[in-house]
């Protein structure tokens, strides 16, 4: 059976995450901004990049490789035609994590924006050793009420996620990183609507 990620238009995806009462495509793109400029790295890899939000923040001059990985080739292929200028620089892998994580290629930093819920910790920590970087930020959404999908006209699209879905709480990440001698070195919070928050979390060695 196909990953639910698999069989997601990429528009409704983004439409549902732009939706005044999700508001997560935004602050998304804009704590991404911060990620590319936060660390002294030439090579990064996006786990679950998804269309490509925020990659026009990736400064061309900074890095000499940029990776991104995702489940869905249709995702890749937009992420690559959106930003023709990161042609050279930009080179996009298709894969599960779950099963293939000891494919992937080494890279400096690793950025995992709600990613993390859809692979566990351990296939996580199995990615982030294979890659070895040397910082590792990562946003993960917190839900303060029932439900860790938003409602929206698009709701029904994500119906089969919650067979890959893992809730994931920050002590519980920090104590997976701990484990592979990475530190806490920067937190922040973002509020959303619904009664959900971004939390993002980044790691050093």
């Amino acid at each position: 059976m196909k990953n639910p990620w698999e069989e997601i238009p990429l528009s409704d995806y983004e439409s549902h995450m732009k939706l005044d009462s999700v508001m997560q495509l935004q602050p998304m793109n804009e704590m991404m901004k911060g990620q590319f400029h936060a660390y002294p790295v030439s090579s990064i890899m996006i786990l679950g990049i998804a269309g490509g939000n925020g990659l026009e923040h990736a400064q061309t001059d900074k890095f000499e490789k940029i990776y991104g990985v995702d489940i869905n080739s249709s995702y890749l292929q937009s992420a690559t035609q959106r930003y023709p200028e990161l042609s050279g620089l930009l080179e996009c892998l298709c894969m599960d994590l779950r099963y293939e994580a000891d494919k992937l290629p080494k890279a400096d930093m690793v950025i995992a924006n709600l990613l993390i819920e859809y692979i566990g910790y351990e296939c996580f920590q199995k990615a982030v050793r294979q890659i070895n970087p040397d910082y590792v930020s990562c946003i993960i959404q917190i839900n303060t009420e029932d439900g860790w999908v938003s409602d929206s006209p698009y709701l029904h699209v994500f119906d089969r996620l919650e067979q890959v879905h893992h809730q994931i709480e920050p002590y519980m990440l920090e104590n997976a990183m701990h484990k592979m001698d990475y530190q806490v070195i920067k937190t922040l919070e973002h509020i959303l609507p619904n009664g959900k928050k971004l939390v993002q979390i980044d790691f050093g060695k």
